[in-house]
């Protein structure tokens, strides 16, 4: 009875994973609320009546755990840098030409460039393609573990797609929507609770409660933008492919990535971000630009704390 118990519960656990990512990665979802709602219900009721069949990849956990009484330290095996600045049009071609001059390369240089998010950046371990652990950046070396947190964003799968990696790190930006903020300080209001600030700080938060149910309550959302450890596969030769290959195991990447060509690319996107940027779902405070291959990654190596 168990065996076919279990057999069910997985079949549940892969209707509703279907039905996550076809919602939130794909904006294309095949079922009502209300039917989603039902299969949701169901795999609570079983895995209550049978909990010793509750697995790591199980969508109920994104409704929260037991608190808990403080956030456990985690190392980051690749250190977590942080970004170098540039303030104007003149800072930009000139850090292109110390990439120049470091590569000692005459050649077009492809940078990926995207908006830079107003949130926290985490790390999140996958395993086997199951969410495992989750850490703030914290000093860049050592962060906290909020792998309960990070568990209730349901835009980010607990259970990769496709064929993935043995052990894959991603790096992302937890935030807030602009929509998902007003909604969220609209209905405090109403009930005569705390509002937040800015949506930097309900989302900071929010990460930061050691109970995951409140967590759960907020309409947190992440955008992954870079991979830390990755075992087991070959990733591509550049940055954009990469993100490419996390969109494929339904990881959420930010549509506004692009590739740009030398630094005039840069200055363009840039114009381009500015004039959209009251449009944009979500707050920024700049735009990153990566040098998109990985091989010249590699041999810029780092200044200090960035990259």
């Amino acid at each position: 009875m168990t065996h076919k118990k279990q057999d069910y519960i997985n079949t549940l656990r892969e209707k509703i994973h279907y039905h996550n990512q076809r919602y939130y990665q794909q904006d294309e979802p095949e079922i009502p609320d209300a039917e989603y709602d039902r299969l949701f219900r169901e795999l609570q009721a079983l895995e209550s009546e049978y909990p010793e069949l509750l697995s790591d990849d199980s969508p109920t956990l994104r409704v929260g755990a037991a608190p808990l009484k403080a956030f456990e330290q985690v190392q980051h095996k690749i250190p977590m840098l942080s970004l170098a600045n540039a303030f104007t049009e003149e800072d930009l071609y000139a850090f292109e030409k110390r990439i120049r001059d470091r590569l000692k390369e005459d050649k077009i240089i492809e940078y990926v460039a995207e908006p830079k998010l107003d949130g926290l950046a985490v790390s999140v371990i996958y395993e086997k393609g199951i969410l495992t652990t989750a850490a703030t950046r914290g000093d860049g070396q050592t962060g906290e573990n909020i792998t309960q947190n990070v568990r209730t964003i349901s835009s980010l799968p607990l259970k990769l797609s496709g064929l993935f990696p043995d052990v894959l790190e991603i790096r992302g930006e937890v935030f807030m929507s602009t929509n998902g903020f007003n909604n969220m300080n609209a209905k405090a209001i109403k009930n005569d609770e705390k509002v937040f600030a800015n949506p930097r700080n309900a989302a900071a938060g929010s990460l930061r409660q050691l109970d995951s149910s409140i967590t759960a309550k907020r309409p947190l959302d992440i955008y992954c933008y870079s991979v830390g450890i990755c075992e087991g596969y070959d990733l591509p030769l550049s940055h954009y492919e990469t993100l490419m290959c996390l969109k494929k195991w339904g990881l959420p990447v930010c549509s506004e990535v692009k590739v740009v060509e030398q630094a005039k690319g840069c200055w363009d996107y840039y114009q381009y971000i500015g004039d959209k940027r009251n449009s944009l779902p979500y707050e920024i405070d700049g735009v990153v630009y990566k040098v998109n291959l990985l091989s010249d990654q590699e041999r810029l190596g780092k200044v200090s704390r960035a990259p």
